[in-house]
């Protein structure tokens, strides 16, 4: 049997820098959007995202912490390899939420903010089909 029958059966380099490189831009997109939605003012943020300024305080600050959720998951457990099954929850969650994100926007007539939506979604289900089945991340052996 030839070498390259087992070459195969691991994940090549490119793909697992594309995951890190995936999970590190969601990670960015997502903490960076949940601190915004945090931190500013409603009326601020309303500006910035007109939906903010129609949604009750409570909604809009929600959603900022499933943000920070999301961004936090998709690369923590995975980088300290702690529970590193939790990564692929995490881009799960932020794929179903770039789904609703991208209903809610279009419902509204924001179809210009919908690119980024489609990007994100796109981003999180490689990160899921990569971290889920092609190259898991090992949990820590304590």
């Amino acid at each position: 049997m030839s070498t390259t029958t087992f070459e195969t059966a691991t994940p090549g380099r490119a793909l697992r820098i594309g995951l890190w490189a995936a999970q590190i831009l969601i990670a960015f997109a997502f903490v960076g959007a949940g601190l915004v939605k945090l931190t500013t003012p409603i009326p601020q943020l309303a500006a910035m995202m007109p939906w903010a300024g129609q949604y009750s305080e409570t909604f809009v600050r929600s959603i900022a912490l499933v943000d920070l959720a999301g961004g936090i998951g998709i690369l923590l457990p995975a980088l300290t390899r702690i529970l590193p099954r939790l990564t692929v929850l995490a881009a799960l969650g932020c794929s179903v939420l770039q789904v609703i994100a991208l209903a809610f926007h279009l419902s509204r007539g924001e179809a210009e903010v919908t690119p980024l939506n489609i990007v994100l979604l796109a981003l999180s289900l490689f990160v899921l089909w990569g971290r889920n089945s092609t190259a898991p991340i090992a949990p820590r052996r304590f």
